[in-house]
């Protein structure tokens, strides 16, 4: 049996902890004092939309790892990358990343040596209202692993046997920024709005920003040389269902900070690397900022 840790009892994490302990997988959940002492004695409450199930799952949950994993999979927000990764007091042979944005590679590969820390990104819509209870509520679950390894593929492996879609085998920018340049676009617009993206796709001034994000998003991208279509990803937005938000978008509606410098921040300092402007970008970043800025309601 694997051994696998998962850092970070959000709504990805707590997802991904859950389901694989329903498939049988030794699973420890390494969370802060406050959250690990009800999951401790409660557990997590699953209901999700990819796995077709409502079911509990009670992983061991740890403040602190100091015990070896074949695999960490780390789930926190990226602003509380730092502080999380001080809770791992034991090497693991794989990090898989499940972060958005790109930078907080540098960080794991700082950490945990860059043989060890796999470029990864997962796409999913889950929420985690309360601690332990987690509401998934896409279609579908997916992580993407970059490279092929016998690493990797155990833990694609790993995940496919709990439920998950795993792909392996793109290079490294095609991973990152496939996901970025969808979730760029879709954070900053449902949150700029404060509408889903069904609303933003509809709306002409909305739709125009949001093929902007797209537009220059991809141009940094293939500028870092992930070879992407914006076609492709503006293809993917108006397919998603109607009613699809975004973590950020539900930050702000909840009070909680936002990830808006690790998934724009990330875009317009790539594009200063490479000359290119991103005014769109720029413009909704701004206005999520003084969305965020102000009390929720």
């Amino acid at each position: 049996m694997s051994r696998v840790a998962v850092l970070g009892a959000g709504g990805v994490g707590g997802f991904v902890a859950a389901a694989l302990e329903r498939a049988g997988a030794d699973v420890r959940v390494v969370a802060r004092p406050e959250t690990a002492a009800p999951l401790s004695e409660r557990g997590f409450r699953v209901t999700s939309r990819a796995l077709g199930a409502d079911f509990g799952a009670r992983p061991r949950v740890l403040t602190e790892l100091t015990s070896p994993v074949d695999v960490l999979f780390v789930a926190t927000k990226a602003s509380g990358l730092s502080d999380a990764i001080e809770r791992i007091r034991a090497a693991p042979a794989l990090v898989v990343p499940l972060l958005n944005g790109l930078e907080h590679l540098e960080v794991l590969r700082g950490r945990f040596g860059a043989e060890r820390v796999v470029a990864a990104v997962i796409r999913i819509e889950s929420d985690r209202p309360t601690p332990g209870v987690i509401m998934q509520t896409s279609p579908g679950a997916r992580v993407d692993m970059a490279g092929v390894s016998a690493e990797v593929e155990a833990s694609a492996a790993l995940l496919r046997g709990a439920g998950l879609e795993a792909r392996t085998g793109d290079s490294e920018a095609r991973v990152m920024w496939s996901k970025l340049a969808r979730l760029c676009a879709l954070a900053l617009t449902t949150s700029a709005s404060d509408q889903p993206i069904g609303y933003v796709r509809s709306d002409p001034r909305w739709r125009s920003a949001l093929e902007g994000a797209v537009n220059e998003t991809v141009a940094v991208a293939n500028a870092e040389g992930a070879g992407l279509d914006a076609r492709d990803t503006l293809a993917e937005l108006d397919g998603a269902h109607a009613e699809l938000g975004s973590s950020m978008q539900r930050d702000i509606a909840a009070g909680r900070g936002t990830e808006l410098d690790a998934i724009a921040g990330a875009v317009l300092r790539a594009g200063q690397r490479h000359g290119l402007r991103c005014p769109t970008v720029q413009w909704l970043a701004e206005r999520v900022a003084v969305r965020a800025a102000r009390p929720a309601a």
